[in-house]
């Protein structure tokens, strides 16, 4: 265990906030809420913002820019938008400050704005003002739009990465013509967003849809992506919304469809964001710090040379060369550590940083045409010929992308529970944790019951459901689905 890190058995909310600070990843920022990512935080986000973005570029989608501040009025022409977002609005009334005769800064009375701006929330409104003028025609359509943006929502209770008063994302916005188009656009969304996690963070998700209390505002369906945590929790990783004709009517975009006929369009939105690098953190990570899926991992190998003469280095230096060069062709992301710190320190370190490969190389080694290599998944360590690096490196690469998926399916469905009585619900969370798979009745009732009693919530109607001679496990009424419930962040 590193030093200055709690072990996640003894407060598991600090040994995340421990780990973020220590491996680099963020620190927190002057204002209430706010969070300044670091360099090594940032290129882990960069590396999963453009795995991303490749695949929503190769699936027909442009990127684009809009304002980050909102006219007021804009945020009320949608009820159940509105509502959704009230609470969390930062709102600007006036465009400057003055200095008063003693020195001090004030706000300009005189500088008070005809109406209110809003601090961008979400994106809906002010796209969609902006589509009512470039939709015309069934022509035009569809029109695949993202946008890679901060957004601003005022949360009372944050957590870096997890839950920040302004975080990083992207935000997609699609128009179309017909609603199975736009079910089919928010259902390819979503089954992107579930590559990002499997492939590229190694996380397994469920897919599925979520219940009307917990859906978005504004929204005719939405469907997530849920991942388990660490600690057993659910995190909602990723959500995909077909909107129907909710904002389309709310802002008249109309197109001429093929018969000359006016129609509203039909809109998706879905986004992902920076939460996602607290998954990575929460489902991978250990007492030593973090573990990086070498996909998404600014460093994959890091080299400790291990000298005392001078002589030594020169050595260490000109034996490295031909293999660093030839991995670096390979695309391989390696960093080399000639600090001044003892071997000792550099390796807890790169362990809290959770690099994958770990090379170590000394006077013993190049003698022997050889290094040791240490795996940061599993510790365990391996002394190759140099001549068979080449090979090993990017194997050893993909056998820890693979095996940190597995570990994490694995530690989900050892913490799954399919349970028939309340009294089997109740155990569960009060104990060990997890993932309940449930009969529900449908009714909001039933579901807010569960959640005053227990604080669980339907994290999904997962697309796999098999509710069929199950019971409601609250009211022990025929189930209408079968769902996930868990304790979430």
């Amino acid at each position: 265990m590193s030093k200055g890190v709690t072990p996640q058995s003894k407060d598991y909310a600090t040994w995340y906030t421990d780990v973020v600070i220590r491996a680099g990843l963020a620190d927190y920022g002057p204002v209430k809420g706010t969070m300044v990512i670091k360099p090594y935080g940032f290129a882990l986000w960069e590396n999963l913002k453009q795995s991303l973005d490749t695949m929503l570029r190769d699936s027909g989608h442009v990127n684009a820019y809009f304002p980050l501040f909102i006219p007021k009025s804009f945020l009320a022409r949608e009820a159940e938008h509105v509502e959704g977002f009230a609470k969390e609005c930062a709102v600007v009334t006036h465009t400057r400050l003055m200095a008063t005769d003693d020195g001090k800064l004030v706000v300009d009375p005189e500088s008070r704005l005809e109406e209110e701006v809003i601090v961008r929330p979400t994106s809906e409104t002010i796209i969609w003002s902006m589509y009512k003028k470039w939709i015309q025609s069934y022509r035009d359509l569809p029109l695949l739009i993202n946008q890679w943006a901060n957004v601003v929502r005022w949360e009372m209770r944050t957590r870096l990465f997890l839950r920040t008063t302004e975080f990083l994302w992207q935000e997609g916005h699609t128009a179309h013509a017909t609603a199975n188009e736009a079910e089919q656009e928010a259902r390819r969304i979503l089954d992107i967003y579930r590559q990002l996690a499997e492939d590229y963070l190694a996380i397994p998700v469920i897919t599925g849809t979520k219940s009307e209390s917990e859906k978005f505002a504004g929204a005719d369906h939405t469907y997530a992506i849920e991942a388990m945590m660490g600690d057993r929790r659910a995190l909602q990783a990723g959500t995909s919304h077909n909107l129907g004709q909710n904002f389309a009517r709310a802002f008249q975009v109309t197109f001429q469809n093929e018969n000359n006929k006016e129609e509203l369009v039909y809109a998706t939105s879905w986004g992902v964001s920076t939460r996602l690098v607290g998954a990575v953190v929460m489902a991978h990570g250990d007492d030593k710090g973090l573990r990086l899926p070498p996909r998404i991992a600014p460093i994959q190998v890091v080299i400790i040379p291990i000298y005392r003469q001078p002589e030594d280095k020169e050595r260490i230096i000109d034996y490295l060369k031909p293999l660093t060069s030839g991995l670096k062709k390979q695309g391989v992301r390696i960093h080399e550590d000639w600090s001044d710190a003892s071997p000792g320190y550099k390796f807890n370190e790169w362990e809290m940083k959770g690099v994958p490969l770990r090379l170590e190389v000394g006077p013993r080694d190049v003698n022997r045409e050889q290094a040791v290599v240490v795996r940061r998944d599993t510790g365990e360590k391996l002394v190759l010929s140099m001549n068979s690096l080449m090979e090993e490196i990017p194997r050893l690469l993909d056998d820890i992308q693979t095996g940190l998926f597995q570990q994490a399916l694995e530690f989900r469905n050892q913490h799954t529970h399919q349970v028939t009585t309340f009294e089997e619900f109740r155990n569960i969370l009060e104990g060990p944790g997890g993932f309940i798979r449930c009969g529900w009745d449908g009714t909001l009732e039933t579901e807010a019951a569960i959640k005053d009693a227990t604080k669980a919530t339907i994290r999904c109607i997962p697309f796999d459901e098999n509710p069929e001679g199950l019971s409601c496990v609250f009211s022990g009424k025929p189930a209408r689905h079968e769902v996930i419930f868990a304790k979430a962040y």
